[in-house]
């Protein structure tokens, strides 16, 4: 097949995929004489009295004999390569949706055209960087670096684009924010190196000259998650910074998440891939060869983590409120204090002994199942489902209390003790709000943390709501704050940042982990809870929700080795040993007609 279809002889077949939601179907249309086109390139055609978009998927194809095709109504600009097109038919397999909506991520902002031969396929050999840690990491192929907070990544991605450019190859660099893409990609450019910045919110000339960049003469490929469809024709390494970051993963149905996508796109390029994190996801750990930089340089990369027990508070001051907080936020540095309110976890605490009501089972919150507070109904688990009598673990306390936390409370009781303006900032606060640039004292949510780059400290007030939820994920989650706030005060204070924790759950493994700085502890405790539940990374895990959900699961049926869990407020759960048994069950199902949501790999559930 060649790579352009032109004018020469009888006139040319294409076939293309529209850019309509609902369709995932092939079509045959004629090439206008004089009109060149690339597989790949974007398209407009006549499908069912409208005119829409489409990507063309093949060149001199042998249309169905007696057929009458329609001529392509435009050739728009360019479009994905035909390795990004074979990446999204394996995308919308690995997560169940349609292949237009991961060309539409991998396709141009605006219209892009750029000369044929300007793009090299050529590959150069990698050579070695000089970096021990990150020539290890490349060596392994799929290589999973554990780097502190503090450590900085930049002296890596630097060493990395600047051996593929000797060898003529390019680097693709994810980064989990659109900010921290450009900064990244700037600091990048001032080395010299031609990087193409892949990290735009929306259309424009700008961000399409980028793509084309990418597409021809970058050497190096920054950008966030949609990045993980950038173009790069000469792709020589890929590197992912902060891979456990949820930022990664698209919210929206379907669920891809970028590093699985440039860890398959490596694949098959057969280049190596590295993910970077202070505390690499469980994911992460099953599919790469963890690279460590050795004990005292991780810990040293690590501020100091202190965990304060709210058992031991002086009631006169509330919950929330330690002496040692009280002293952070009475001191001379900037202080960030976390309630993060998004979990909807209900938290009892023994009126006794005031431990957090855990399960024995699997170590979540419990709630009292079907009556008030003091009440005695059971003790029920909202995530393995294990019932007991409402009696505390700690210190056989039949009395529970129900705690109650709000951020516009603890603002007013914090200026109270500070005697200083308090902000706060949630997710709606406005970014350019003046009263967050100037105050010394804030609060908010985890919002916080990624609103206000700096800080002398970071106090969460409350960690039990992210320690004890009912996700799966908690520990990873809960940890992956610490890491945040961690680099947030490394950042400012260096070795004399402080990030405080207050908790009733002192000996949780993801405080102990933090503090000795030590992800290892946490994976340690982690992985044999998942695996005795039978939660990924142990399993492959979908939910199917919607108003078309029933009927998809009744279509589903109950394949060899896919466990069918459900319904459980309108959403059913699938569950089977790897990804490729529960991927090949889902394709194997028509859609029915009506809203469906597929979710492979759930984040938050």
């Amino acid at each position: 097949m060649s790579a352009t279809a032109g004018t020469a002889g009888r006139q040319r077949v294409v076939r293309v995929l529209p850019d309509v939601p609902a369709i995932d179907k092939e079509f045959d249309y004629l090439v206008p004489d004089g009109v060149a086109v690339h597989v790949g390139d974007v398209v407009r055609i006549e499908l069912h009295g409208r005119r829409v978009g489409a990507w063309v998927l093949a060149l001199d194809v042998e249309p169905e004999p007696g057929v009458v095709l329609k001529a392509l109504a435009k050739v728009s600009g360019r479009g994905p390569g035909p390795e990004v097109l074979e990446l999204a038919e394996w995308a919308a397999w690995r997560w169940a949706g349609r292949r237009a909506s991961f060309l539409r991520t991998a396709a141009p902002p605006g219209v892009a055209r750029f000369t044929t031969g300007t793009a090299s396929t050529g590959r150069g050999e990698p050579v070695p960087t000089g970096d021990e840690l990150l020539d290890r990491a490349l060596g392994a192929g799929r290589g999973v670096l554990r780097l502190g907070p503090a450590a900085d990544r930049y002296p890596l991605v630097r060493a990395a684009a600047l051996a593929a450019r000797g060898a003529g190859g390019q680097t693709l660099v994810l980064c989990p924010s659109v900010d921290e893409a450009w900064g990244l990609g700037r600091r990048l450019r001032r080395e010299g190196l031609r990087v193409a910045i892949v990290a735009s919110d929306g259309p424009g000339s700008a961000a399409t000259g980028e793509w084309i960049h990418a597409a021809t003469t970058a050497q190096v490929v920054v950008g966030s998650r949609a990045a993980a469809w950038a173009p790069a024709p000469r792709l020589a390494r890929v590197l992912v910074l902060d891979e456990h970051d949820e930022a990664y993963q698209q919210e929206r149905s379907p669920t891809w998440h970028a590093r699985d996508v440039v860890a398959e796109r490596a694949r098959r390029a057969g280049v190596p891939c590295v993910v970077v994190s202070p505390c690499p996801s469980l994911e992460a750990l099953a599919w790469g060869e963890l690279v460590e930089p050795g004990r005292g340089a991780e810990r040293g990369a690590w501020p100091r983590v202190e965990v304060v027990d709210q058992r031991e508070l002086d009631p006169g001051l509330g919950p929330l409120f330690s002496p040692r907080l009280v002293d952070l936020v009475r001191g001379d540095g900037r202080v960030l204090c976390i309630l993060n309110r998004t979990g909807r976890a209900r938290l009892l605490a023994c009126a006794s002994c005031r431990t957090i009501a855990r399960c024995e089972v699997c170590d979540a919150a419990v709630g009292i199942d079907g009556v008030d507070d003091g009440g005695l109904g059971a003790l029920a688990c909202g995530r393995c489902g294990a019932t007991r009598p409402p009696v505390c673990l700690e210190c056989g306390g039949a009395r529970f209390k129900n705690l109650r936390l709000g951020v516009s409370r603890a603002r007013e009781e914090l200026e109270a003790l500070a005697a200083t303006p308090v902000a706060e900032v949630t997710a709606t606060t406005a970014p350019e709000d003046p009263a967050v640039a100037s105050a010394r004292v804030l609060v908010g949510t985890e919002a916080l943390l990624h609103r206000v780059p700096r800080a002398d400290a970071v106090a969460f007030l409350d960690m039990d709501q992210e320690l004890l939820a009912l996700r799966y994920r908690t520990a990873e989650q809960a940890f992956a704050l610490v890491a945040r706030a961690a680099r947030t005060v490394a950042r400012g204070a260096g070795r004399d940042g402080r990030v405080l924790v207050q908790t009733r759950t002192p000996d949780h493994p993801v405080l102990v982990a933090a503090r000795l700085g030590d992800p290892a502890r946490l994976v340690a405790s982690d992985l044999p809870l998942r695996r005795a539940l039978g939660l990924p990374p142990a399993t492959a895990m979908a939910v199917v929700s919607g108003e078309a959900a029933p009927a998809y699961v009744d279509a589903l049926g109950h394949p060899l080795d896919v466990r069918v869990q459900g319904p459980l407020d309108g959403a059913w759960r699938l569950v089977a040993p790897d990804h490729r048994t529960l991927c090949d069950a889902l394709a194997a199902v028509e859609r029915p007609p009506g809203r469906l949501r597929i979710e492979v790999d759930p984040l938050r559930l």
